[in-house]
């Protein structure tokens, strides 16, 4: 057996390096959208079309309040201001191509096309105590992880704030509307692990975390703790993250608790390192008060030894044991073309074993829309 390296003995501060991960230059950028506005610009805006400045108010109630679609039912507008209103602030942003279900129409994935053409997928998961919209944050991905198929496909460009409200905006008038199994309902959750690495389209990102949370009718009015922002590891944007205050939940997609085997697995990792990583997820839950998930894809064979699974406790309770993190292992879903498989139930079992033992809180994900290429890591938008 592999001999475990030692983990990192103390939290280290992040060498300070520049980000990399720009907007693709020389693409239109999607129409400007109340989405992407706050009421302060929203209300200038209308006012700069020559229409009273209540009217962005307004608009902003039939969109994030009253989840309206056809403008012709928002009929405290005027027609001839309402068709300025629209053109102005609401133009459409993705159209949906196709809409597939699983777990008897509790999952529901759907793939969007956008302005330009891009394609991008969402998925709505319906449980008996909550509705989550997992959204996606860029078409494709840069990341380039091997095991996951987005990441295969390599990174188009990321999308505005507009374009990630709309993913959740669409989820919630479908559940309104009773047209997910369990009746009508509301989005109480969001998880920002579709398509896409968040943190690479962190200004868009953080605008949607915003409009989210923004009390309705300026926004969707939802709690920040139902809000999970995830990660490969981008040190300098996790750190800024932590000085927003916006409480959402950060999950780090950490796959390995060792740089040998991380920078074959998640390529960031040749430039932030495990220790500075998880170093700064500890410090985000330091400052925020709120627990880091660990987000760890389970690997027939790769990173599923008895040894990582010590090492990745010990790692993690390096930092302080006073409950900071919590490990959610994946079992990997298939992707086509794919070497990998998922772990063997009885390794699954002896990695939760080794890591609760240790004291680390862990947990096996449920894995949603698996059937429907809907799961953690199947989203390609094909």
């Amino acid at each position: 057996m592999p001999e475990a390296p030692a983990p990192s003995s103390a939290p280290e501060q992040p060498r300070t390096l520049p980000l990399v991960f720009d907007e693709p230059r020389g693409r239109r950028k999607p129409p400007r959208h109340l989405a992407d506005l706050t009421p302060a610009e929203r209300k200038e805006l209308v006012s700069g079309l020559g229409l009273p400045g209540f009217r962005a108010k307004q608009l902003s109630t039939h969109y994030f309040g009253r989840l309206v679609e056809d403008p012709a039912e928002m009929t405290d507008l005027p027609t001839a201001e309402r068709d300025q209103l629209v053109a102005g602030l609401l133009p459409p942003l993705m159209e949906p191509l196709r809409t597939l279900e699983t777990d008897k129409g509790a999952t529901r994935k759907t793939l969007w096309k956008l302005f330009d053409g891009a394609l991008v997928e969402s998925v709505l998961m319906r449980y008996p105590d909550r509705a989550t919209m997992c959204v996606s944050s860029q078409a494709g991905c840069g990341m380039a992880c091997p095991f996951c198929a987005t990441g295969q496909g390599g990174l188009q460009r990321n999308m505005s704030t507009a374009e990630i409200v709309e993913q959740v905006v669409a989820g919630a008038r479908s559940l309104a509307r009773g047209e997910v199994a369990g009746g009508p309902g509301r989005v109480s959750n969001v998880v920002f692990m579709g398509m896409g690495e968040p943190m690479a389209n962190y200004k868009a990102v953080i605008g949607a975390v915003r409009r989210l949370t923004d009390k309705t009718p300026d926004g969707l009015g939802m709690s920040a703790r139902g809000i999970t922002v995830s990660t490969v590891g981008l040190v300098p944007r996790i750190e800024q993250l932590a000085d927003e205050g916006i409480p959402v939940t950060l999950a780090l997609s950490l796959h390995a608790p060792d740089d040998e085997l991380r920078d074959e697995l998640v390529p960031i990792n040749n430039r932030w390192k495990v220790h500075e990583a998880v170093g700064a997820a500890w410090r985000y839950a330091e400052r925020t008060k709120r627990r880091v998930s660990i987000e760890y894809a389970l690997i027939k064979d790769v990173n599923d030894q008895a040894w990582r699974a010590d090492l990745l406790a010990d790692v993690l309770t390096s930092y302080g044991d006073w409950g900071w993190v919590h490990v959610n292992l994946i079992p990997l879903n298939p992707t086509p073309g794919s070497k990998w498989t998922a772990s063997r139930r009885e390794d699954e079992r002896e990695v939760v074993r080794r890591l609760q033992a240790k004291g680390v809180p862990t947990t096996v994900r449920d894995t949603r829309g698996r059937e429907i290429d809907g799961a953690c890591g199947q989203l390609a938008a094909q």
